[in-house]
């Protein structure tokens, strides 16, 4: 089926950046805010230059307590949605809890939800919680992380919540995440998000600010970030414009996609 009207959800994981640690590498705590934050900024300025982007930014709402003036910023123009309280921990009550706490950080209602790593979890938390949709699958195999082969490529409602899959190609399921977007050649990577969008009629794609920021110095191995700061910066802006060029896409807010099925 061949959509005429396209939907395109620019998204990000805001959070501390502890892939290190999943690596064997000690960072601090305060690394891990600095270079999350470092690369966010980053984001909001060039998005400040891309006024026709309406993104998604699922933040940890530890993360909003240490830099709640540019979350507040995002908010005026994007939406804010929970990525639980703590990225390196999880708790039940982390989900309602991080709900209240952005909502007080921003001042506005918050509707979505992603899990970080997208593990499992019992749905029914985030209907108790009042969210209206959750983001926390990719309906591909990634070894050792997880199986979503069994989940539709398309929003459906389970669970009482309506779910968001993350992107993947409709055959083969190659994710249009974060780590093909970087180590993917570029025309491969639009390619796929093209035949994807034509297939679907929309796009979810995800990022992490930290992956925008100077790694440099990190030891954490190159697939991660083989391309990272200034450079990725200026490859999603290309993505973006080349996505544009279609004027029958348009990059919308994850809740503003969402009503269209709630």
């Amino acid at each position: 089926m061949v959509h005429n009207s396209k939907k395109i959800l620019i998204t990000f994981d805001v959070e501390e950046f502890d892939t290190p640690l999943r690596h064997g590498i000690n960072i601090s705590l305060e690394d891990q805010l600095r270079l999350g934050a470092q690369g966010l900024y980053d984001i909001a300025d060039a998005f400040d230059q891309l006024s026709f982007v309406k993104a998604t930014f699922y933040t940890t709402a530890f993360f909003a307590q240490h830099y709640h003036d540019l979350i507040r910023r995002l908010s005026d123009n994007h939406e804010i949605a929970s990525h639980t309280f703590y990225h390196t921990r999880f708790s039940t009550e982390d989900i309602a809890n991080s709900k209240i706490e952005l909502e007080k950080i921003t001042g506005k209602n918050i509707y979505g939800f992603r899990m970080p790593n997208l593990q499992n979890f019992d749905k029914k938390l985030l209907v108790d919680a009042g969210y209206l949709y959750d983001s926390s699958f990719c309906p591909t195999w990634i070894p050792g992380r997880y199986n979503y082969l069994h989940k539709s490529i398309y929003p459906v409602i389970e669970e009482g919540i309506l779910q968001i899959p993350a992107s993947a190609t409709p055959i083969f399921r190659i994710p249009l995440f974060w780590l093909s977007f970087k180590n993917f050649p570029f025309h491969v990577y639009v390619a796929m998000c093209k035949h994807t969008l034509a297939r679907t009629g929309f796009l979810n794609l995800y990022f992490h600010p930290w992956e925008f920021s100077d790694l440099t110095n990190i030891n954490i191995p190159n697939y991660v970030k083989r391309i990272h700061g200034k450079e990725l910066t200026e490859r999603l802006v290309r993505l973006i414009n080349v996505l544009s060029e279609d004027k029958r896409n348009s990059f919308v807010t994850t809740f503003e996609f969402a009503k269209n099925y709630i």
